[in-house]
């Protein structure tokens, strides 16, 4: 029988959302701030499985945030939601950073100063925490209990940049806000953690990568610390046109914010910042355990990396890129190839027993923070196992993970994203 579930973005909400956008700034980096917005799937999608009511946290400012220098673009404090643990969990953190594009341009990050993902004041107050962030058994199996910290992102460089525009009056302080948050949360109890895990969602995912040593090295030996990038593994990869959209958005980001301050040495040693801000050539310089959790045909970067509008301006591949049964043969193949690219990148990764893999031939974005894709009735698996039972086994060492996913169109259960 078949199990796939389909998402649907309804019409007229989301072309207006891109139309709106794209008017206003000609530019994919703030189109993907909205793409990666869990709440833009939440409340537009027509066929979200029925649940129980979520645990709403509410926001908590970053005390004395500003005087560090640790501040959103528009130069607000930074914040996060935390719900403590309990019992077994009491001495156990997660720290989930918050995802949703990058900005690579002054124009494009003045922009989002007036947004939740650059300014505290636009911030939602409570969120739901969901998915790995669930405080319910039967919806989280292995952290439930812990105490769980969503870390919220408003520098646009995936807590990475460190560096200033007076003439705008841009801050773009991603380190800085990393840095105080972790304090802060080392002073609430985490510095005394037994196990700590750093996970997040797509930009997010893309900064667990990046400050998963960093964070491995704040805590003794004796604490078991793991990261997991969600969504995070993006691709250098060649657009429809043969260009590099994606290269091109991440040049801007790693120019203007100073990214480069803040990305591994021995990787700088060897390549250019730019390339040292693609997950690809960040992995095997990361020595804490790492788990890659990723979509094969990751719906983001097929619509932002692969085939944006930049580089398929007579709209050919816009039916493809809304729903993937309506690619023709060469497109599927350019998205085998891509997906082929993309378990070639993780190869030797996969070779070393402490990492984990969990690459699903799905077209989707962010597993984990989603209820119905992390851990339901109906979830995505991969020989029987869901995302959360996979990530679980990992982290605990119940299993060596290395679940990689048969190609499109075999596996019936993905929960697919579809735009119309």
């Amino acid at each position: 029988m078949m199990r796939m579930k389909v998402f649907v973005i309804a019409a007229v909400a989301f072309a207006s959302l891109v139309s709106f956008i794209s008017a206003i700034h000609g530019s994919e980096a703030q189109l993907s701030s909205l793409f990666e917005d869990n709440a833009l799937f939440s409340s537009l999608s027509t066929q979200q499985p029925s649940q129980s009511q979520p645990l709403m946290v509410p926001i908590t400012v970053i005390n004395g945030a500003a005087a560090k220098g640790a501040v959103c673009l528009d130069g607000t404090s930074p914040a996060y939601h935390f719900h403590p643990g309990s019992g077994s969990g009491a001495n156990s953190w997660l720290i989930h950073l918050e995802g949703g594009g990058w900005c690579n341009t002054i124009r494009n990050c003045v922009f989002r100063k007036t947004t939740r993902r650059g300014s505290f004041k636009f911030m939602e107050k409570t969120l739901p925490f969901t998915g790995i962030l669930s405080n319910k058994p039967e919806e989280n199996p292995d952290f439930f209990n812990w105490n769980r910290v969503k870390i919220r992102y408003c520098d646009g460089a995936s807590f990475a940049g460190d560096s200033q525009n007076e003439a705008n009056q841009l801050q773009f302080r991603g380190q800085k806000i990393w840095l105080a948050a972790i304090e802060e949360l080392m002073s609430k109890g985490m510095q005394k953690a037994n196990q700590a895990l750093l996970s997040g969602c797509s930009a997010g995912g893309l900064a667990s990568i990046i400050h998963c040593d960093e964070f491995g090295s704040m805590f003794p030996k004796s604490t078991k610390v793991k990261c997991l990038s969600d969504a995070g593994f993006f691709l250098d990869a060649v657009d429809v046109s043969g260009g590099h959209t994606l290269r091109n958005m991440f040049g801007g980001v790693v120019t203007l914010q100073e990214v480069q301050k803040n990305l591994p040495k021995s990787c700088l040693n060897q390549l250019d910042p730019i390339s040292c801000f693609f997950p690809q050539n960040l992995i095997q310089h990361v020595q804490t355990p790492l788990f890659l959790l990723n979509a094969a045909y990751d719906a983001w970067q097929v619509q932002e990396s692969l085939a944006p509008h930049s580089a398929d301006p007579s709209g050919s591949w816009k039916d493809c890129k809304t729903n993937h049964a309506k690619c023709n043969s060469s497109q599927m193949q350019f998205l085998q190839d891509f997906r082929n690219q993309m378990l070639n990148d993780v190869k030797d990764f996969t070779r070393s027993s402490a990492t984990g893999l969990f690459i699903n031939s799905c077209f989707a974005h962010c597993q984990s923070e989603r209820q119905d894709t992390w851990f339901a009735d109906d979830s995505p698996l991969i020989n029987d196992m869901p995302v959360a039972i996979a990530v679980g086994d990992w982290f605990f060492d119940r299993k060596t993970i290395k679940a990689v996913d048969c190609a499109y169109p075999c596996d019936t259960t993905c929960h697919n994203l579809i735009f119309k």
